[in-house]
């Protein structure tokens, strides 16, 4: 060829240069599982670091701030039990007549005792109507009130809110004392007068001891009320109650605690150090809680007196991750030298046949699939150079390249297995602090305390309406029906309230069927469990209707709303029992079944043992399968539901717990997961990618040197085995056109 090569050539030359790969095949996924294997390498290294005592007070730390938000949400449940108790309360006594206002106050000393003092106000006037309990400081609400009533006088009495009342608001006493100031409309005759109310500011209720404490704090982080030893002047005390106030105003996670919270550890010393945790009363975004606004926070301390165990991981992080540096490196020179080279060669040598460069033979090549293509390159050389087609047969000598690469997975599996199943396992021997049995008692017993409210909060609603109803005598039906729509409406714990008479049978009522049994006298005044057997628990308040000759107001309570009083974070399995230990409702995480039996011996054990304790009982369970902390909490404390003999039950696996031999043994799976999806993922790149099409390839290959030439070839991917197939292609054609070529003279002759 002339120095000068011609067009058409060079054009030919371009076109095989561009027949190489640039990117694709073999090099992306074996470099992958390389840069993988380094980074699940680094990962382990640093993630099975040593845990010291910081670590091991996590636990506890999360636990107080657990129990900081059980109280932030029970002291926000009572508050705005008490605003919204009022404002209904007020509601009944609206109509065309006016109720007298020592009627009003007396008609609710009866039925509620939550108050410390009960006035009704007139706002225009700023007089005085009526007045129960202790002084109220009404400065504020008359000024207040006049304007409101100035408003709703220019509106046509449209003004203000839904409710027409005030926002409620804490006020100070000359004593030092908080009060807690909620006001309702009174509307009736025309005229707006004000019930106010006047409410203590007490502490969750949660039980204390000589090293727990409790503190609720306002916006400003001023101390307003407190229980168990004196801690507000200490610095971490000041330090946590400002933390709460500015942490008030976040916006809380969706789905968590409604207000933010958190954790610090406090002061610590020799003996002991302090774990504090914090949380807000507060409410999320679009939520309705009139105490929601009032800037209020929970803040509990408890003294931790164990020493933390620090577990020792370090050392065995870095024997790990070495080790997998060093089968990533064999890994990948493995790899390389039976797939991405013999590929590399296998484009070289098919290219240069294609190209007609067929003085010396093609080399040998070690594998399976890669000594099948070579040994087919070779026939098809030697055909090109007059020879005849010949079957070159199944190379046997060797690994094939897909047992290569299960090879090379079995041996980084063989690395993270034992990770994932075997090494690093707590085991049911772990240390659990005593501090965290302690918080699961009290946050059971904070459960039980909760639900006993609820339904005494109940009952004193259903009462309320029996005032109401008894005062028409029985001969408003009409009457009587709208304010128990009204009361279902406004209540959404009950899912029926209606009117029994003397013998059982039901008046009037509104909501669901009743499922009061027949032909039963109503209850006395309490709260009753109407069954004990069927799909789903019957619960039910009854309140007698004063001078109502055996009539009673009863309000059966919706199943849903037991099960949203024991669910709480953090706190395990949670199970409402009643006196035969029949699971009445449980946390809407786990589900239950009505009136089965507690999952397990040691629990029945220990509601036996917790309705001898005041403030319930709690206890380490292991067994052969690992730690759980269990606890029980019967009601107390009187009120309608003293008769129940209900407890709530609460179980919460160890390993949910953030103590240093399960986070330990977390992230040592953690290293190992992730040790099998860059093994599978990188591997499986490989088989589905190069292994398969080059197997395919080889079958091709062999076809084509054994005389099949009516088969085109065509390339699936643009990578090494896509080039050596558009090769073998041109090498197909080479040969079908030499095949025609000695037949054209004869034909011209």
């Amino acid at each position: 060829m002339p120095p000068t090569a011609p067009r058409g050539a060079r054009r030919r030359k371009i076109r095989r240069r561009a027949d190489m790969p640039l990117l694709g095949g073999a090099r992306p996924p074996i470099a992958a599982l390389l840069a993988l294997l380094l980074l699940v390498a680094g990962a382990t290294a640093l993630v099975l670091g040593d845990h010291d005592r910081a670590a091991a007070d996590k636990a506890v730390l999360s636990s107080q701030q657990r129990v900081a938000e059980d109280g932030a949400l029970a002291l926000r449940a009572s508050l705005d039990e008490s605003v919204t108790d009022l404002q209904r309360a007020a509601a009944l006594f609206t109509g065309p007549e006016a109720v007298p206002a020592d009627t009003v106050l007396d008609k609710l000393g009866k039925v509620y005792n939550k108050w410390r003092g009960l006035a009704v106000i007139d706002p225009a006037g700023g007089g005085l109507l009526a007045a129960r309990g202790e002084t109220i400081p009404l400065a504020d609400v008359l000024k207040d009130g006049s304007n409101k009533s100035a408003k709703s006088g220019d509106n046509g009495d449209k003004g203000g809110d839904k409710d027409g009342g005030l926002a409620p608001r804490l006020v100070k006493l000359p004593s030092g004392e908080t009060r807690m100031l909620v006001t309702a409309a009174l509307r009736d005759g025309g005229k707006l007068r004000l019930l106010v109310a006047s409410g203590t500011l007490n502490v969750p209720g949660i039980s204390t001891g000589e090293n727990r404490s409790l503190l609720v704090v306002d916006s400003a982080g001023t101390f307003l009320a407190k229980d168990g030893p004196s801690i507000t002047r200490t610095a971490w005390a000041k330090r946590a109650a400002k933390t709460a106030a500015a942490a008030f105003g976040k916006i809380p996670e969706p789905g968590g605690h409604p207000g933010a919270s958190g954790h610090l550890m406090g002061g610590s010393g020799k003996a002991h150090r302090t774990a504090v945790g914090y949380a807000a009363a507060g409410r999320s975004p679009g939520e309705s809680s009139p105490a929601g606004g009032l800037g209020l926070s929970v803040v509990t301390s408890v003294k931790v007196t164990e020493d933390a165990k620090a577990v020792r991981t370090q050392a065995f992080g870095l024997v790990a991750a070495a080790v997998l540096l060093v089968l990533a490196v064999l890994v990948t020179w493995i790899l390389v030298r039976t797939v991405q080279r013999p590929l590399i060669q296998l484009y070289l040598e098919s290219r240069r046949i294609g190209r007609g460069e067929l003085d010396r033979p093609v080399r040998k090549f070690r594998g399976r699939e890669p000594a099948r293509i070579g040994a087919a390159l070779e026939s098809l050389r030697g055909q090109l150079l007059g020879g005849r087609p010949t079957r070159t047969g199944r190379a046997r000598g060797g690994f094939g390249t897909r047992a290569t690469v299960i090879v090379c997975g079995v041996v980084l599996l063989a690395w993270a297995a034992p990770l994932l199943l075997l090494l690093n396992r707590a085991g049911s021997g772990v240390t659990v602090p005593k501090q965290l049995v302690e918080d699961q008692r009290r946050r059971t017993d904070t459960a039980a305390d909760r639900v006993r409210k609820a339904l005494n909060e109940g009952w004193a609603d259903v009462a309320s309406v029996a005032q109401i109803v008894g005062a028409g005598g029985g001969k408003d039906d009409a009457g009587d029906k709208a304010v128990l729509q009204t009361t279902l409406r406004e209540h959404p714990r009950y899912r029926a309230v209606y009117v029994l008479d003397a013998d059982g049978k039901v008046l009037t009522r509104a909501g669901a069927s009743p499922r009061h049994p027949g032909g039963r006298k109503p209850y006395p005044d309490s709260v009753a469990q109407l069954n004990t057997s069927g799909k789903e628990p019957a619960v039910a308040a009854y309140a007698a209707v004063p001078g109502g000759k055996g009539r009673t107001v009863v309000g059966e309570y919706d199943p849903q709303f037991l099960i949203s009083m024991v669910t709480r974070p953090g706190l395990g399995q949670v199970w409402l029992v009643d006196d035969k230990h029949r699971v009445l409702a449980a946390d809407r995480q786990h589900g239950f079944r009505a009136f089965s039996k507690l999952p397990g011996r040691h629990l029945d054990t220990l509601a036996v043992k917790a309705r001898k304790a005041s403030n319930g009982t709690a206890l380490l369970h292991r067994t052969a399968d690992g730690s759980s902390l269990a606890a029980a909490a019967p009601f107390t404390g009187g009120g309608a539901v003293r008769d129940l003999g209900w407890q709530v039950v609460s179980e919460q696996p160890a390993s949910w717990l953030e103590l240093p031999e399960y986070t330990a043994q977390r992230h040592t799976m953690l290293a190992g997961l992730l040790g099998v999806t860059a093994a599978v993922a990188c591997l499986g790149w490989l088989h589905i990618l190069v292994i398969r099409p080059l197997r395919t390839l080889a079958g091709q290959a062999e076809a084509l040197a054994a005389g099949d030439r009516k088969t085109v070839l065509f390339p699936q991917h643009h990578d090494e085995a896509g080039a050596v197939v558009r090769n073998l292609e041109l090498i197909r054609q080479q040969l079908t056109h030499a095949q025609k070529q000695p037949a054209r003279p004869s034909g011209r002759n």
